[in-house]
């Protein structure tokens, strides 16, 4: 274990940021997967938009890379525009 008191702050705050970064990224697959169920074009579009802003803030807070957020968005964005 750690002896410098900012190392065991810096323990905690990894521990913190990583249980939340765990969560939202988490929670964003679950969306991106519930989206990919979807089969009514109109429901898809509005959960499209949800889905990309989530991926948007994972990317803006560094959980996931920016090229894997805009990857996502495409491929959703083309399974939402094949849909009748």
């Amino acid at each position: 274990m750690a002896n410098h008191k900012s190392s065991i702050k810096r323990i905690r705050q990894t521990l913190t940021r990583r249980l939340r970064n765990k969560y939202y990224a988490k929670t964003a697959r679950n969306a991106v997967r519930t989206l990919r169920a979807t089969t009514d074009k109109t429901q898809a579009i509005e959960l499209y938009k949800k889905v990309s802003s989530i991926l948007d803030k994972l990317a803006k807070k560094n959980v996931i890379h920016k090229n894997k957020a805009g990857n996502l968005k495409s491929k959703l964005a083309l399974h939402v525009n094949k849909l009748n």
